[in-house]
């Protein structure tokens, strides 16, 4: 029903036969294969009726081997002495190495361990210790690994590592840090396939397997991609576009000719060559520059009266790039204008840029995105009355903060599921996760800057507040509905205005992921509803 729980089944592929194995109690897990059998991780059965606001701690990862019941599962790996540390499994393409990465939060550096499977009485074997840096391993050379890491280097570089020898002074760097993040890498046909974020769009390189450039991969425009997955056999690969008017598109590459051709493009009614898209740099409280993506019809005015959506995030090293929605277009096609902006705190200029929008910079990620609403209104795209803004979970926090610190600057407010009440967060589910980014009320110092932003301790009462339709679920155990239901309340209590305060409560739903087509276009329609209701407009 929407929650982050989730079974595992399998399926006979030549067949479409669902077998007899089904798997419970897994959440934030893949599935690593081995042979006949895979890795994955999971949480003890939660007590009941705990399923959905109880901590989840003690993640474990276990073997199973197909065909047989869960309960025989083997008990791989787990950490007693630190049981809200978050385990995962992989296994490299060849699945020579099982590969093991413990974090400490949800935007914490992570603890990397190995096992050589072509050794069966080999042990696993901890390779890097503390929560300081990432690690992420993309696959094996031989008896090397090829390692993704921001150690040494705040936007990335690609190295190659003897697992035996893991010391830096032994690395081999294959792709060095450059003024880009380095977002992803691939593995495949014999070559090294590197995406990159520039100025929060997305650019893919081939690079020949020992690091040397070899050539761009040509995009039809500025936008996002991703893919490229493969096997070191492979000749052709696959990979994904899109942009805010580029409906995502899959695309057929050949790795020897270097040329990419459409292999499957979904039909949507609309017609992209009448909208535009701009990006601009626009200054934050502290003269920061922010980069803000605007996309509207052509031809519009600048005069101030144009419905407008901005959206933003801003938290947890996570960039918003260029992606395409239906229900955006249709706001757009309205002579509406949406707005993204990429507030410090997300990644989308490394972890300096992370770092600046987190735990006692917060305040940053609230001025950045206020900053973003003075410069619409100051350029004549929209005016106060005429303003909605959106953001979910983190960017509920986002947007729950800056209503209750500038409640004059909006028309319309939408905080999705989001995180409302800062100095009880970590007491439910996988909140604890957060306090590497939040920081926690159970510390003093953090608790001081905590209680100055947090929503819900900083509604004052008297104040005439924007309309504001807050949005959660029933089956919500990532941030609890009760965020949402105190946060309500005291809106409610708190607002001296006309103007409407309501929540929205999903049935049947959880955080927003796997929630259907039906109900995602519900949700959409009561949102425009809503928000041109309370600008005086007509749909």
């Amino acid at each position: 029903s929407g929650s982050d729980w989730q079974e595992i089944y399998a399926l006979e592929t030549s067949g479409k036969k669902k077998t007899k194995d089904s798997l419970r109690w897994v959440k934030f897990s893949d599935m690593a294969w081995r042979g006949k059998g895979f890795y994955y991780s999971r949480f003890n059965a939660p007590k009941g009726g705990s399923g959905l606001s109880a901590q989840n701690d003690n993640q474990k990862i276990f073997f199973h081997n197909m065909g047989e019941p869960q309960a025989k599962d083997k008990l791989i790996f787990e950490d007693k002495k630190r049981p809200k540390v978050g385990i995962g499994a992989g296994t490299t393409h060849e699945e020579r190495f099982l590969i093991i990465s413990a974090t400490e939060g949800a935007a914490s550096g992570n603890e990397l361990f190995y096992k050589d499977l072509s050794k069966p009485n080999s042990s696993i074997s901890k390779m890097y210790e503390g929560f300081a840096n990432n690690y992420s391993v993309i696959d094996n050379i031989g008896d090397k690994l090829l390692i993704l890491t921001d150690k040494d280097a705040a936007k990335y570089q690609l190295v190659l590592v003897n697992p035996a020898y893991p010391q830096m002074k032994n690395w081999t760097k294959l792709i060095s840090e450059s003024i880009n993040v380095l977002q992803e890498v691939h593995v495949a046909g014999g070559k090294i396939f590197a995406i990159y974020m520039e100025n929060a769009t997305k650019h893919a390189y081939q690079y020949s397997i020992d690091g040397r450039l070899e050539h761009e991969i040509m995009l039809p425009t500025l936008g996002t991609v991703a893919g490229f997955n493969g096997k070191a056999e492979s000749k052709v690969l696959f990979y994904s576009f899109t942009s805010f008017t580029y409906p995502t598109t899959i695309f057929k590459y050949d790795i020897a000719s270097g040329k990419s051709s459409i292999f499957k493009q979904p039909k949507v009614n609309f017609k992209p060559e009448e909208f535009e898209t701009k990006q601009i740099f626009y200054p934050s409280k502290d003269g920061t520059k922010v980069p803000m993506f605007i996309v509207h019809k052509k031809g519009i005015e600048m005069n101030g009266n144009n419905p407008t959506l901005l959206y933003a995030y801003g938290g947890f090293d996570i960039s918003l790039n260029p992606t395409f929605s239906s229900a955006r277009i249709a706001l757009l096609e309205k002579g509406g204008v949406f707005a993204l902006a990429n507030l410090r705190g997300g990644g989308e200029y490394g972890e300096e840029w992370h770092k600046a929008g987190m735990l006692e910079k917060k305040q940053n990620v609230f001025n950045d995105f206020i900053a973003g609403a003075e410069y619409l209104i100051k350029e004549k795209y929209t005016s106060s009355k005429l303003l909605a803004i959106q953001g979910g979970s983190n960017g509920g926090l986002l947007i729950g903060a800056c209503m209750a610190q500038r409640p004059d600057l909006y028309a319309v407010c939408f905080p999705q599921v989001g995180v409302l009440d800062m100095l009880r967060y970590h007491k439910f589910t996988i909140g604890y996760a957060w306090a590497s980014e939040y920081g926690s009320s159970d510390t003093k110092s953090q608790f001081e800057y905590l209680i100055k932003y947090s929503p819900l301790h900083n509604l004052k009462k008297g104040t005439d507040y924007p309309a504001t339709m807050i949005t959660t679920a029933d089956h919500d155990d990532r941030v609890v509905p009760a965020h949402s239901f105190k946060f309500a309340a005291a809106l409610q209590e708190a607002n001296s205005g006309k103007h409407a305060t309501i929540i929205r409560i999903d049935s049947k739903a959880g955080h927003g992921a796997g929630k259907p087509t039906s109900k995602q276009i519900d949700e959409w329609a009561d949102i425009f509803s809503f928000m041109y209701w309370n600008m005086g407009i007509k749909w």
